[in-house]
């Protein structure tokens, strides 16, 4: 199976809270392959540019790649571009495209927000 992970995902794993936090998803964790959206990259960027987050992305990333076997997902811009403007339940543009990339390609998006979860089908927390 293929997993991606979404933004707080990605920055509890980094942070190494899998105990309390990503506890509900642990099994999903060890099932399949884990990827990592380039918009999830670029999100992480804009939270450590705004002063959200302790670490630029690539400092992020590469705990996620190195530590935790994570890949950079592939995908075709223009048609995630196609699948999120199908998405109106949201006015974020990274849920939006986060959730189209995790659809696109093929993958379940692990994510523990609630809107997220009640209008994606590949959604899963726990």
């Amino acid at each position: 199976m293929r997993f991606h992970l979404d933004t707080h995902v990605a920055l509890w794993m980094a942070a190494g809270d899998s105990r309390r936090r990503l506890k509900p998803i642990e099994p999903l964790l060890r099932k399949g392959t884990l990827y990592l959206s380039p918009l999830v990259i670029l999100e992480l960027q804009l939270l450590f540019e705004l002063g959200r987050l302790g670490a630029p992305a690539e400092e992020v990333v590469g705990v996620l790649l190195e530590d935790h076997g994570v890949e950079e997902a592939p995908g075709d811009l223009k048609e995630i571009g196609r699948r999120a403007m199908a998405f109106a339940w949201t006015r974020d543009p990274f849920d939006r495209l986060i959730v189209a990339h995790a659809i696109a390609h093929g993958s379940v998006l692990l994510t523990a927000d609630r809107t997220i979860l009640a209008n994606c089908p590949r959604a899963r927390w726990g």
